[in-house]
């Protein structure tokens, strides 16, 4: 144990100059904390991803239709629905890292768990259980970033923190397709298990305890009611869009493997790089996009975003062709390139004004959850009752539809303070 605590700080100095070039906006002593927190979640999401795209062919070959195979995804936004609001509000109070140690420690206990489950029941439960840990992890992670944040920096700042998520999501497909395709299934969740056990130990050894959290942050959150959150007409806008774009990704994840697989004969090394290349292109956007929110309208950025979006995921409906299938994906990871860092930004700004960071957080990760849920359910049942192809069109509409109460909020609000 001592020899662990004797290479903390210089595995932390460490840590900080791999990325120092991309976090200039950031204190310096909150840098060794930002490269902390952006490792676990390249190492805990990088397991997920190996997953998301093996998951339901894996479900589809234990029997599961497309309602049940949307339900495996959906139940682990329904434990993350419920249980976000409360971690999120409790972790304003008590601190970041008990909660983001104890949701790894879930994560990697659940990942063992898949290798004993072979049904789809079980598969439905496991991950509802996963869903539970996840909800203390990604918004106490990004209210921790956001409160290292200094005002000016939120869109660079929480660009290159998205640059982990979406890095370690295109990673991810692509490894477990090839983790696939040379062992078996088993391989891919023994793989999550042991990414997630890194973040465990980064956490534990990394972050610093309770009263230097805070002593660091600066600031101590403040309480406030519920209903004074969510009656917010800009926070709105932020949650109905964010929901739609995470709506798209639900009927990606679940169900782009599923329609390359049968319509095309896809190896799972090619479904990995199709669901790798969306958010691989959403991930190298992230820090220059990121820079242009600080400086340009992150309103116009999110409309322009949410529009290509809609196009790549209309444009799959069309597609009769492997080739067809990246244009498409690719014009879907460039609109979330665009619109996510500016609307993390505006996130952290309406935290950092209510004072309560975690709670901001938990509501835009609801949304997140949310959009997952309805995304995959919707896809579902349009594969159900009437076609596969139909999944994505259904998907855009959301997009389109979340887009434009962004547009009408937003510019309500701008048309009022003149």
């Amino acid at each position: 144990m001592d020899f662990f605590y004797t290479i903390r700080e210089p595995i932390s100095q460490l840590s900080a100059k791999i990325v120092r070039h991309g976090i200039r906006a950031i204190p310096s002593d909150h840098k060794g904390i930002f490269a902390t927190l952006f490792f676990i979640i390249f190492s805990t999401v990088t397991g997920v991803g190996i997953v998301v795209p093996l998951l339901p062919i894996y479900a589809h070959d234990l029997g599961a239709t497309g309602f049940y195979v949307a339900m495996i995804f959906g139940s682990f936004s329904i434990s993350r629905v419920f249980l976000l609001p409360y971690f999120g509000r409790l972790s304003d109070r008590k601190g970041r890292k008990p909660f983001i140690l104890v949701g790894l420690i879930s994560y990697t206990i659940i990942s063992f768990a898949f290798v004993f489950c072979d049904t789809v029941e079980g598969l439905i439960f496991i991950r509802f259980i996963q869903g539970a840990g996840s909800a203390m992890i990604m918004p106490v992670v990004q209210a921790y970033v956001g409160e290292i944040t200094p005002r000016g920096s939120e869109g660079y700042s929480m660009g290159l923190f998205n640059l982990s998520m979406f890095l370690s999501l295109s990673l991810g497909p692509l490894m477990g397709g090839v983790i696939h395709d040379i062992w078996t299934m088993n391989a891919a969740f023994v793989c999550m298990g042991l990414l997630s056990f890194i973040g465990v130990l980064l956490c534990f050894w990394l972050l610093p305890p309770l009263s230097e959290e805070r002593i660091r942050s600066g600031r101590r959150p403040a309480q406030i009611p519920w209903s004074f959150v969510v009656r917010d007409l800009d926070l709105f806008a932020l949650f109905s869009f964010r929901y739609a774009y995470t709506a798209c990704i639900g009927a990606v994840w679940c169900f782009l493997p599923l329609f390359a697989d049968e319509v095309f004969g896809l190896s799972g090394a090619r479904i990995g790089l199709l669901v790798m290349l969306g958010v691989f292109i959403s991930g190298i956007l992230q820090l220059p996009m990121g820079y242009a929110a600080d400086r340009l309208s992150r309103r116009n950025m999110t409309l322009v975003g949410g529009a290509i979006s809609a196009a790549g995921m209309f444009y799959i409906y069309f597609a009769g062709s492997f080739s067809d299938l990246l244009v498409a994906i690719s014009l879907f990871g460039v609109g979330g390139g665009i619109s996510m860092p500016a609307i993390t930004a505006l996130a952290v700004v309406k935290g950092d004004q209510k004072k309560a960071m975690g709670s901001i957080m938990a509501v835009m990760t609801v949304a997140h959850s949310l959009g997952m849920l309805t995304g995959s359910l919707a896809a579902g049942l349009a594969m159900d009752f009437f076609s596969l192809r139909l999944a994505f069109p259904m998907a855009g509409l959301l997009m389109v539809s979340g887009t434009l109460v962004f547009m009408v909020i937003q510019f309500r609000r701008s048309a009022g303070r003149k």
